[in-house]
């Protein structure tokens, strides 16, 4: 696999500690002028390193230390701002040596403030020009103790050995350090490291069968790396592999053992920087947790507007459930809907208590294709950065090749609706508000089944208050969304985000006599000088209909106020043309005068969902809005002739 770029750090920040007479300010000196120095002061003045001229081409910052000059208190700062530490001791000298483990390790360690992570650190051995041993192996026991020990070089400021390479395994412990990716001690990867690994294995694991064949290795390598794989590299991975890890490999195509072994090999051999890209592309940082700008990247939605899945997000979602409806019958069942989230901190809701309250199931509560974009659709309406979150989590910047933002779609204003009088929007909040006992819940619950009948009687123990579904208003599908507002008390005043929405329905107990005048005033109050639509419902219109103890009946209320008559509603019908009525309502605001004009046409009455087969409906549709909107215009004309008559 090619060499990845380096991270994406603005710089570098080293630090040089060490006792007394190392030759840390020799080191800095000699990398400086690429020749030792015949007079070394206390302390040498921090250096910049242009990015050009740095094997990462990231610019660094060197630091050095004195004791003589500076005291405990600067350190402990300066261990604080930078990014690396490098401790430096003499290689011909046991005391120095000594004292790494003994006084500078732990005191790196007690000046790292508590919230902050581990500073990693680079041993150096400083006067190797002196000496014909190495002193390697007896430093490495120190890495099993402190395993922020990120590597170990010797060098010699005399001689220029190893001097460049020494600051380069400085930059390497900062952009792609070891210990967050690998236990020494066990020689095996962190469970972070294999967690993460683990995600980024199911992702690209695009037929489900929990192997990576040719085809979607070379998607990996081109994803993280912008470049294909050769056939030649290909197989010479895999050899290695099936070398040391037999179960790595089944049928020529690589195991999630092989996967995870591959890494730790790269770690082995100082190729950290290969499994940070990886892990960087898939949206890792440094505490191999995901970063804030990957999974909540900035998305400007103008004040009035509304966010929507644009058809890139329909089509990874539709991608999605296909590749984890693993029996192929058309919906999740339970563990599929399990296993496709098990790539996620949590699943986004709940199987059990909210996907089947809130969106459309098969027969057997599983969610189908359908229920599953509409379920989506509810979520990017109402909390589009969670919707953001679990779009990085299921990986389509990988397989889009491009940030979430593409699965967005951000409609316009609600202002410019209003004035055009016609909504370009696809998804529509309306929310049902009325009393107590009005039937609310079985009112949105019979959105989501085709046999309303089933809910006559039951109980509703459940606190979801969204339902989603999508009906056809001229030809075209609309997602509506049903918020159910609770009331608890008849007396508490509404909040802004209760009252706002796309159309209100306000709905009362037709067969209870005390139930309309809470709807009414909540009209009065919120919403008689809004621009918002609203529809009045009476529910339970299978039982006897009583007179409203109001000043003003419901037909008189609505007449009074330009609003439709009352639609009366009741679960024996199983009549849906409401949900209809609403989003069209929603589509088309302010423009209540046609609406009255469907209404009062009796072969506009049946407003229900349409036929699929019928492929000439929406035909029908525009003749019927534009006869209308010329019925409209041509009432207003005669009216206003009758009016000069008079």
């Amino acid at each position: 696999m090619v060499q990845p770029s380096a991270a994406t750090r603005k710089s570098v920040r080293i630090l040089l500690v060490g006792d007394q007479g190392v030759g840390k300010t020799s080191l800095i000196l000699s990398l400086v002028s690429e020749e030792f120095p015949e007079d070394v002061p206390p302390k040498a003045e921090e250096i910049t390193i242009p990015a050009n001229v740095t094997p990462e081409q990231i610019p660094t910052n060197i630091v050095d230390y004195s004791s003589i000059e500076q005291s405990e208190q600067v350190l402990n700062e300066e261990i604080n701002k930078c990014h690396v530490v490098c401790i430096v001791y003499a290689v011909n000298d046991d005391e120095s040596m000594d004292r790494i483990k003994e006084h500078w390790l732990p005191l790196v360690r007690n000046a790292v403030e508590a919230d902050q992570p581990q500073k990693p650190v680079v041993l150096v051995g400083n006067k190797a020009d002196l000496v014909e041993y190495s002193t390697i192996d007896s430093v490495l026991t120190i890495m099993e103790d402190f395993p922020e020990v990120e590597s170990v070089v010797e060098c010699s400021a005399k001689t220029l050995q190893n001097i460049s390479e020494m600051f380069y395994y400085a930059q390497k412990a900062v952009l792609h350090p070891t210990s967050p990716l690998y236990l020494m001690e066990e020689q095996d990867l962190t469970p972070a490291c294999k967690k993460a690994l683990v995600r980024i294995f199911k992702i690209c694991d695009i037929d489900g069968d929990n192997l990576l064949n040719d085809y979607e290795l070379n998607l990996f390598q081109r994803r993280c790396f912008n470049t294909p794989l050769q056939p030649q590299i290909l197989d010479e991975v895999k050899s290695v592999i099936q070398k040391n890890s037999p179960d790595g490999i089944y049928n020529d195509a690589v195991t999630l053992k092989g996967f995870l072994f591959l890494h730790c090999l790269f770690i082995q051999r100082g190729r950290n920087e290969t499994t940070w890209a990886v892990l960087r592309r898939f949206g890792y940082n440094e505490q191999l947790e995901m970063c804030n700008e990957y999974l909540r990247p900035t998305v400007k939605i103008p004040p009035g507007s509304s966010t929507e899945l644009s058809h890139r997000g329909q089509q990874f979602l539709i991608g999605l459930f296909e590749r984890y409806d693993r029996d192929n019958d058309g919906a999740l069942s339970q563990e599929e809907h399990r296993t496709l989230f098990s790539i996620c901190p949590t699943p986004p809701w709940s199987f059990s208590t909210d996907i089947k309250k809130s969106c459309p199931t098969n027969e057997k509560g599983y969610v189908t294709l359908h229920g599953w974009l509409c379920r989506w659709t509810l979520m990017t309406l109402i909390d589009v950065v969670k919707t953001l979150e679990y779009l990085a989590h299921l990986g389509f910047n990988v397989h889009e090749n491009d940030s979430q933002v593409a699965a967005i779609h951000v409609t316009r204003e609600r202002r410019i609706d209003l004035a055009k009088r016609q909504s370009s929007r696809s998804v529509y909040m309306c929310h049902v508000i009325g009393p107590k006992g009005a039937g609310k819940t079985g009112l949105c619950r019979a959105f989501l089944i085709e046999n309303m009948n089933s809910l006559i009687n039951k109980e509703f123990r459940t606190n979801v208050v969204h339902c989603v579904n999508s009906v056809q208003v001229y030809g075209q599908e609309k997602h509506l969304i049903l918020r159910e507002i609770v009331v608890n008390n008849p007396l508490d005043p509404l909040q802004p985000q209760e009252v706002n929405c796309d159309v209100a329905c306000l709905v009362y107990d037709s067969s209870n006599p005390r139930s309309f005048e809470y709807i009414a005033r909540i009209y009065i109050k919120y919403y008689a000088e809004s621009k918002i639509p609203v529809m009045v419902v009476g529910t339970k219109s299978d039982l006897d209909e009583h007179r409203q103890d109001y000043l003003l009946q419901p037909a008189e209320f609505c007449q009074k106020y330009k609003l439709l008559p009352p639609h009366l509603f009741s679960l024996k019908s199983n009549k849906k043309e409401m949900y209809t009525k609403l989003a069209t309502m929603a589509a088309f605001p302010r423009f209540q005068d046609a609406w009255i004009l469907f209404y009062k046409h009796s072969h506009l009455r049946q407003f229900g969902p349409l036929n699929p087969g019928q492929a000439l409906w929406w035909k029908a549709g525009i003749g019927v809005a534009a006869a209308t909107i010329i019925g409209f215009f041509v009432l207003k004309a005669l009216n206003a002739s009758s009016s000069h008559g008079r």
